[in-house]
């Protein structure tokens, strides 16, 4: 049963990951030779404030 975790900043729509979610699930699907129903993903997403690159805030960016 393999479970994927997609971290990305907050600001997604949810038809963004809903795309994803049926992309990744089908090339997990077809390299692995699982089931559909046996993958699943989770979605973290942190706020922007809770993150940073190079010393910044990505809620500062």
């Amino acid at each position: 049963m393999p479970v994927v975790t997609i971290r990305m900043a907050e600001g997604r729509t949810l038809e963004q990951k809903r795309i994803l979610a049926d992309e990744i699930t089908a090339a997990i699907t077809r390299t692995l030779g699982v089931d559909p129903e046996k993958v699943t993903l989770f979605f973290e997403e942190p706020r922007t404030e809770n993150i940073a690159r190079a010393g910044t805030l990505l809620s500062e960016s």
